[in-house]
């Protein structure tokens, strides 16, 4: 263990709910701690609104996300960058009468991003137009349409199976300083690092790459499109990572049949695509860097009174290791939170 990260989650009371990390020792845990120690220390800021995924409990509903999106439609369409975007978003056009998202929708509302921004290395020239207020609302586009998928997914298992909400945590910094993967880092990933386990902290796949192969094929590939027919632009392996990690508070599905056999259609997807499921340097899956002590965290390794803690702390207040320490007073509800963060666009 290199580390041991005490994170404290606050609840809207005041009441502190400590999170304790483990830090494994490996080669990609080295570079990813090395970069957080950084953040931490420099104060960088985190993205509050681009934080905790998939709570039913959170007050970032789906209405208010779809009313977020609208804002930021309207924004980019009055900014003269040479791009207009002629649609509109509402619950009852995103989700079916079944409580499933309608993906066409939601990946549009992804390919919009991907005209407006670019990829890292091409970035576009509507980007590069754009002055920090516009940039914003372009990057909100991303955020807010895997915010806004992550959420429904979990408000329909709350109704339909309970034990398959999806909860997790996006710790991401704005402008963190990203590094290289080297050889080492890329045996970290595999098909089968996309079961994530109950507390496990991973290396977050950086927003600017794209999207990754595995989230291509669950928004798109499972209709049986090919990669000709894909709504996305950007779907490319991962050669950088941040001091950004992620947290996932969901259950492991890899043991379930209906798992093994969704992972089998994705490696499929891979052969006729032309792609090699055993290839590390696809980067498909998440590499896992530390996992959680659940028992010390919550005094309970039960996902139902962890989920029950964790849905009234959905605010990090703090971050410890043993180089560093920061306390983060604001919170994504402030009236200038947007300011805030184009203020350190800028």
């Amino acid at each position: 263990m290199l580390d041991q990260i005490q994170i404290n989650l606050i609840s809207a009371t005041g009441h502190v709910l400590p999170i304790y990390i483990d830090v494994y020792d490996n080669s990609l845990s080295r570079k990813w701690l090395h970069s957080l120690n950084h953040l931490i220390k420099n104060n960088y800021h985190l993205e509050k609104n681009y934080c905790f995924f998939g709570f039913v409990e959170s007050k970032r509903d789906a209405q208010y996300i779809i009313d977020q999106i609208n804002k930021s439609i309207l924004v980019i369409n009055q900014a003269n960058i040479g791009y207009t975007i002629d649609d509109q978003f509402t619950v009852e056009n995103t989700i079916n009468k079944d409580g499933r998202l309608y993906q066409d929708k939601l990946n549009q509302l992804h390919r919009y991003f991907e005209d407006l921004q670019g990829v890292s290395g091409g970035m576009s020239l509507h980007w590069l137009n754009a002055n920090p207020e516009i940039k914003w609302h372009i990057r909100q586009l991303n955020l807010l349409c895997h915010e806004y998928e992550s959420l429904v997914l979990s408000m329909n298992k709350a109704i339909t199976a309970p034990a398959w909400r999806r909860p997790s945590q996006l710790m991401c910094w704005l402008n963190a300083p990203r590094f290289v993967l080297d050889t080492a880092d890329y045996e970290l990933f595999g098909i089968e690092t996309i079961n994530r386990s109950l507390g496990g902290v991973y290396v977050g796949v950086n927003k600017a790459v794209g999207k990754h192969h595995w989230e291509v094929f669950q928004d798109e590939g499972v209709t049986g499109k090919n990669i000709d027919q894909l709504t996305t632009s950007a779907m490319r392996s991962q050669t950088e990572a941040a001091g950004d990690f992620d947290i996932e508070w969901a259950n492991n599905p890899g043991a379930y049949e209906w798992q093994i056999k969704h992972l089998a259609q994705f490696k499929q997807w891979l052969i006729d695509n032309g792609f090699d499921p055993n290839d590390k340097m696809l980067t498909i899956g998440h590499p896992q860097v530390g996992q959680t002590d659940l028992t010390r965290s919550f005094n309970t390794t039960d996902f139902n009174a962890i989920w029950a803690q964790l849905g009234t702390h959905l605010n990090v207040h703090e971050i410890i290791t043993n180089e560093a320490r920061v306390t983060y007073n604001y919170n994504w509800s402030d009236a200038d939170y947007m300011q805030q963060q184009i203020s350190r666009i800028r």
